[in-house]
């Protein structure tokens, strides 16, 4: 029995070792800002924006799918691929890097924020002091710990983490979810598009595609492919690495936001805190609930960490086609500096939570230029051979444009009215 078990196990750690890259984006794109926009959404018009989730998975597979293709056909990440291949490819690399970086910036002081409070919102429960944990002290920590870990890792080592903290993050909200699910009619009843009369909608539309359809995330696809190591010969895997990690996230985010709609919804009580959330969970389904919920959001937030603090020096190597080298003193003085950025809101103050869903609004407004990117890069003849975009890929980045413009403007109008 128990060597049944050791096999179970040792096919269970190879499977996740296959879908490497999917976890680490798993691991970005499940981060505290899609747990706090897929709650706000939740709480505030239950399941009736489900659509937009799954538009923005659907569209986020295509992305995925063409952006690994495009490394591995090609053997060059992005940036670098555009920046030598287009006559302005230079202005169009460094302003989508200058645009993903500032996002994912801002992403961290939210991204800290958030489990400083939450941390804080559980040590009450154990230390019965009304205070609980000091919020900086609780972020100064975690910065030690997670640049510690940082200073003297690697991509295998990140991979590694990933699965764990992914599996726990999944886990947590799907049984989150299972305690307090809404009627399926109501869920069903979501797949219908509609937009809420609502000043917030725009914003919180706009978030939600931000964090699902990630241009962050596009771009990082194509370096982790790279990382992965993966060749030409590995484009089915790729292709079902995609549709895993897609999977999840549809699946994962879904939990987040049934969770929201099935408490806090019929209250009639919005999310402008996480702390609404989790305090919220305890009267309908225990402390139990509460503190797995907790778990979910902690192991959200520190899985999102690692690559908002990579992205800025990966996009720098992606665009100067230098070595990816995390040890490097540049990879360790912006990741600090970057992680630094955690400590501005338990200091400063500030609600976190719209920090994120503002973050992923502005996130939107760059999307259509990605796109547009990988269309572009995918129909170059001379480079992709008999791999250039098809019919059906091209009719799937095209949509995606589509969709993506429409939700840029949603973003802009969001942003416009939540300024």
């Amino acid at each position: 029995m128990d060597e049944q078990k050791k096999s179970l196990f040792k096919k269970l750690a190879i499977t996740l070792s296959a879908v490497g890259p999917g976890l680490f984006l798993i691991g970005y794109n499940i981060g505290t800002g899609s747990v706090t926009t897929m709650a706000s959404a939740g709480s505030l018009y239950g399941m009736s924006l489900f659509w937009t989730l799954l538009l923005s998975c659907i569209f986020t597979l295509i992305m995925l799918i063409a952006f690994g293709k495009y490394t591995l056909v090609t053997g060059k990440t992005v940036l670098y691929g555009f920046k030598t291949q287009f006559r302005y490819g230079k202005i169009v690399s460094i302003s989508i890097l200058i645009m993903l970086a500032i996002g994912e910036l801002i992403s961290v002081t939210g991204v800290m924020g958030i489990v400083a409070e939450i941390i804080n919102e559980w040590s009450k429960y154990i230390t019965q002091d009304d205070k609980g944990f000091n919020q900086i002290a609780i972020t100064s920590v975690i910065i030690v710990i997670l640049y510690s870990i940082f200073w003297v890792g690697r991509y295998n080592i990140f991979e590694k983490l990933f699965i764990v903290f992914v599996t726990t993050m999944g886990l947590c909200f799907i049984l989150s979810m299972i305690l307090v699910i809404p009627e399926p009619s109501v869920i069903i009843k979501g797949l219908i598009p509609s937009i809420p009369e609502s000043s917030n909608a725009p914003l919180i539309i706009a978030s939600m595609v931000g964090t699902t359809l990630a241009a962050p995330m596009f771009v990082m696809r194509s370096i982790v492919v790279s990382e992965k190591g993966w060749k030409l010969e590995n484009l089915k895997t790729e292709k079902r690495d995609a549709f895993v990690s897609v999977t999840a996230m549809l699946i994962i985010s879904g939990a987040i936001m049934a969770c929201a709609a099935g408490t806090l919804y019929p209250m009639g009580k919005g999310v402008e805190n996480v702390i609404d959330m989790v305090v919220t969970l305890e009267p309908i389904a225990g402390k139990f609930a509460m503190s797995i919920f907790i778990a979910g959001i902690v192991s959200a937030g520190i899985s999102t960490i690692f690559p908002l603090i990579l992205i800025t020096p990966w996009l720098i190597c992606d665009y100067t086609n230098s070595p990816r080298n995390i040890q490097s003193p540049m990879f360790r003085i912006l990741g600090g500096l970057g992680i630094l950025l955690g400590l501005v809101l338990p200091i400063f103050g500030g609600r976190p939570v719209w920090v994120m869903i503002a973050s992923g609004a502005f996130s939107a407004l760059a999307i259509p230029l990605v796109v547009i990117t990988i269309i572009l890069l995918l129909n170059q003849k001379k480079y992709m051979k008999e791999h250039k975009s098809g019919l059906w890929m091209n009719i799937g980045c095209w949509l995606t444009f589509i969709f993506s413009l429409i939700m840029a403007y949603n973003g802009f109008i969001g942003l416009k009215s939540y300024l």
